[in-house]
């Protein structure tokens, strides 16, 4: 049997922009421990420099990715999901706490746990032609990578149930309709409007997005006192930034700021 030389994640850097590419096509671009491996490493490479300001996943071939690899479980059981599951779940983690905004690029099939890491990230395109399915009902499992977390706040608890416990495949515009992504373009201008969109977050007050992140996320545990107390804390810290204040210096030179996410 011939050995597999590709390797399971691209994985890049240049202008701020942080790329990372599932690269199993031939499995649909399934996550094994070899891919959470490799995800998790570049995810902890990401955190621990300045220089990125946007981070892109997307998917080679077909689809963005059908999931956890089920040959692997079926072969490791327990096992098996454990080494997949537990370095996707940091990489999560990473993901949600950086300043970076995380975009996915989302486009063929997008199911299970592939469907959860998408959720993840902090905004989503898609391809008109992409399909999306929860799954994991569908072979016998709960959920994981956070879709238990993300899905009912970004949908509701009454249609994340909907989702979860039917597993019925849905299309882009039902995607963009219920608030999973927030574009839908046709399959040939993916790669593009991504582009566009990652350069547009990458010039962006990295700082202040990150913190913008945080803040929304808070607000789904916080009462409103505590949530005001922290969007002053933040604010504050905002205003000590580089980017403050070339804001507020190209706002009185009537120019569009440059801001270096510092």
């Amino acid at each position: 049997m011939q050995t597999e030389t590709r390797p399971p994640l691209l994985f890049t850097r240049a202008d701020g922009i942080a790329r990372l590419r599932i690269n199993r096509p031939q499995q649909l671009n399934t996550i094994d421990a070899m891919l959470a491996q490799a995800f998790v490493a570049a995810c902890r490479e990401i955190a621990a420099g300045p220089s990125v300001r946007v981070v892109v996943v997307s998917g080679e071939g077909r689809g963005f990715g059908a999931g956890g690899d089920l040959s692997a479980m079926k072969i490791g059981g327990e096992a098996a999901a454990a080494a997949l599951i537990e370095p996707m779940h940091e990489a999560v983690k990473i993901l949600v706490a950086l300043d970076a905004p995380v975009l996915a690029s989302l486009h063929g099939i997008v199911a299970g746990g592939s469907l959860s890491l998408a959720l993840a990230c902090d905004l989503a395109i898609a391809a008109d032609n992409t399909k999306f399915n929860l799954a994991y009902i569908n072979i016998g499992t709960s959920s994981d990578l956070s879709s238990s977390w993300h899905l009912p706040r970004a949908v509701g608890l009454r249609k994340a149930l909907e989702i979860a416990l039917l597993s019925e495949t849905f299309d882009a515009a039902e995607a963009l309709r219920l608030g999973l992504v927030n574009r839908v373009v046709a399959a040939d201008r993916l790669a593009g409007e991504t582009e566009i969109l990652a350069k547009r977050l990458a010039a962006g007050p990295t700082l202040a997005l990150g913190r913008m992140k945080r803040l929304m996320r808070a607000s789904l545990q916080n009462d409103l006192a505590t949530q005001l107390d922290l969007e002053s804390t933040e604010f504050r810290a905002s205003t000590r930034t580089h980017d403050f204040n070339e804001a507020l210096t190209a706002f009185f030179d009537k120019r569009k700021p440059l801001f270096e996410g510092r």
